[in-house]
């Protein structure tokens, strides 16, 4: 049997549903407390950073 290929459409579905689950994964919202602090070495603290310094080189 032969393998189906998706068609694009579904090609397309199956990307976006992927990089939407990606995202909400790195931007969920962390609430006060100690438990929920955000690690300085965390993705999401490094972009933040780069981002800042980007903000203010211009």
């Amino acid at each position: 049997m032969s393998v189906t290929r998706l068609k694009r459409k579904d090609r397309r579905n199956k990307t976006v549903s992927r990089l939407e689950v990606q995202f909400l994964k790195l931007a969920t919202n962390l609430e006060l407390g100690n438990r929920s602090k955000e690690s300085k070495h965390s993705q999401i603290a490094k972009n933040n950073a780069v981002l800042a310094k980007l903000v203010a080189g211009k």
